[in-house]
């Protein structure tokens, strides 16, 4: 038996809690930003996925008027820094809600290294980096979507097999509910069915 949920009978913080714990796990972007004076943000987010491919833009959600928002919106570029399981604690850390013009890469001691295109610095440690400069925003309730375009991608060469970044060696860390994190198990690997071969591999058949 189910129960039902009614969002417009829900308070905020019930709803929340709800919908980031039913829609899991959830990639982490770990976005680095740099405000107008020049002061170092970074901060993760685990509303984030890729909008479109041509062209490559990515999008992150910031909850809440944060520092994120503040910095794409005054200065339009962002890195999105790849959340991988060996900074698990840092990046945790890098959540804390520290007063507005503290660098939280000096808070809590992140290397960072200068990116290729755009201001804001990568993580040092994370093997994946995706500069961005902004496309647009779109402003959702008490969220705002953040739609970045991808103006370069550097990528640590110990987690690429014959030019793809493999799973076992990019060990991603993702949100689930509550205090919850999840990392990597079992990988299930299935390719899709062709329409034409369908008759024959259809689920179940037999």
């Amino acid at each position: 038996m189910r129960i039902d949920f009614d969002p417009e009978a829900m308070g905020r913080t019930p709803l929340y809690k709800l919908l980031t714990s039913v829609v899991v796990p959830r990639p982490i972007a770990w976005v680095a930003t740099v405000s107008a004076n020049g002061t170092a943000n970074l901060a993760p987010h685990s509303f984030f996925t890729v909008a479109s491919v041509a062209p490559p833009i990515v999008q992150f959600t910031s909850v809440g008027r944060k520092d994120s928002l503040r910095n794409v919106e005054d200065t339009g570029e962002f890195v999105v820094n790849f959340a991988p399981e060996g900074l698990f604690e840092q990046i945790n850390a890098t959540a804390t809600d520290f007063p507005h013009g503290v660098s939280e890469f000096e808070a809590v001691g992140v290397a960072q290294e200068a990116s290729a295109r755009v201001k804001p610095p990568r993580v040092a440690g994370a093997p994946v980096a995706l500069e961005c400069v902004v496309h647009s925003t779109l402003g959702l309730g008490d969220a705002t979507v953040v739609f970045g375009r991808v103006v370069h991608a550097a990528i640590d060469e110990e987690v690429l097999v014959d030019g793809h970044a493999e799973i076992t060696r990019l060990r991603p860390l993702a949100r689930l509910g509550k205090d919850e994190w999840g990392t990597v198990g079992d990988v299930l690997e299935l390719a899709r069915v062709r329409y034409a071969d369908w008759e024959g591999e259809r689920p179940g058949k037999g």
